[in-house]
């Protein structure tokens, strides 16, 4: 029989993990919150508890842990107290430590790791810091920092390492260049990025400033486009289609109503918390875009809906969010799964012909039927938490009705 590599959990007891004692206990006790068997957790915790071990053994200060550290301990030839001798660690064991690191990292102890960019250099080490400075001061969601890194990093090959050398010349060929090769809408989206990123750079004293006004503008054609939206009826079928009799049809039954019935974006409900409700008041806190904050009516169904999910199918997980994962690790749902969700209704509500298949369908199709409904585009901007009445004014060529009123006759129709 192979000789194990791995720490019995039984041994783990007889490590000591050092200066990583608290944040081991609070990484133990995240888990167990997230819904993992105590079996599980016992994994976890011998290889975070090995790796402290062998950190203070080799005189390796926590603000030192990076990759090249982690490699070390997976090569190390284990002769750590409480632990049987091994020449290797199984890649399971030692993935269970990164995944411990990830908490360091998320806990501020530890530094990001350059890694998590792809092609990411010691010359490239500011774009890090730049998501850094996104998460605390632009307002916006870990999926759009996330984003703006990886177009910022795809323009670096064009703009070069060092941004001392950029000149509004280069600024601006190089969003030339992607134009080429990119669609209208995409290269909207890392100009996007690219001017934050300069405006970063100049906080920072890293280049000239105003470059960012040297980005060339997107053409972009305002109203061109009509809302895709559903009708009511093909709502409430998409509603009804969950299956309430299991924790996951409740949840989803719930999810599907804040969208129809509010508009709300993805990002809303997945990070929407027991705090947000005010059950006596009946409202809804919301804070979309830009960290602003705005209360909404909750109506009654769509209160009763949460309630089921909250008495009914919510596992018994220490998290802030509502909506949590079926299954383990119970975490909160994440954007992508709130427009799965509606993606799996349309299927089962046999609805084929939908324009689109993502939570946004909803969002305007609940704004089209406001409008119909006699609501004013004032209304039903402030519900859908537009910045400007422009954004809302998309929805009044839905208004047919309206626009017959206002309608000129095309010239040479009527007789002379």
């Amino acid at each position: 029989m192979q000789k194990s590599t791995e720490v019995l959990p039984e041994c783990t007891q007889l490590m000591d993990p050092g200066k990583l004692r608290p944040f081991l206990e609070a990484f133990t006790s995240r888990l167990l919150n997230l819904g993992h068997t105590r079996l599980t957790v016992s994994g976890y915790e011998a290889s975070a508890r090995h790796f402290g071990q062998w950190l203070q053994s080799t005189k390796f200060a926590i603000t030192e842990i990076d990759d090249d550290v982690v490699r070390r301990f997976a090569q190390h030839r284990c002769r750590c107290p409480g632990s049987r001798q091994a020449d290797r660690l199984s890649a399971k064991y030692v993935n269970r430590a990164r995944r411990f690191i990830g908490f360091l990292v998320e806990y501020g102890a530890v530094t990001p790791s350059t890694d998590e960019l792809p092609g990411v250099d010691l010359h490239e080490v500011q774009i890090v810091a730049f998501q850094t400075w996104l998460r605390r001061h632009r307002g916006i969601s870990e999926r759009t920092v996330r984003r703006h890194g990886r177009m910022v990093m795809r323009l670096l090959a064009g703009l070069g390492p060092d941004p001392k050398l950029y000149d509004a010349r280069l600024v601006r060929q190089v969003i030339l260049d992607e134009a080429q090769r990119s669609s209208r809408a995409n290269l909207k989206t890392m100009t996007m990025a690219l001017r934050g990123y300069l405006k970063y750079l100049a906080t920072q004293g890293l280049c000239q400033p105003g470059l960012d006004q040297a980005i060339p503008t997107v053409p972009q054609w305002r109203l061109s486009a009509l809302p895709l939206y559903i009708s009511t009826a093909d709502v409430d079928r998409v509603v009804a289609s969950c299956d309430v009799t299991t924790p996951i049809g409740i949840r989803d039954h719930a999810v599907l109503l804040l969208l129809a019935r509010l508009g709300l974006r993805a990002g809303d409900v997945s990070s929407m918390c027991l705090e947000d409700i005010d059950w006596r008041e009946g409202t809804l806190c919301v804070r979309g875009k830009g960290r602003r904050e705005i209360r909404l009516p909750l109506p009654q169904d769509v209160g009763e809906a949460i309630i089921d999910y909250l008495r009914e199918a919510r596992p018994p997980a220490a998290c802030e969010q509502i909506f949590l994962r079926a299954v383990a690790p119970h975490r909160p749902l994440a954007s992508a799964t709130v427009s799965s969700i509606v993606k799996l209704a349309l299927v089962r509500a046999g609805i084929d012909n939908a324009p689109s298949r993502g939570a946004n369908l909803l969002r305007h199709s609940a704004a089209t039927s406001m409008l119909r409904a006699g609501a004013t585009l004032d209304m039903i901007g402030a519900v859908l938490r537009h910045r400007s009445v422009d954004t809302t004014a998309h929805y009044a060529k839905v208004d047919i009705d309206m626009l017959l009123q206002v309608a000129q006759p095309w010239p040479g129709s009527a007789s002379c």
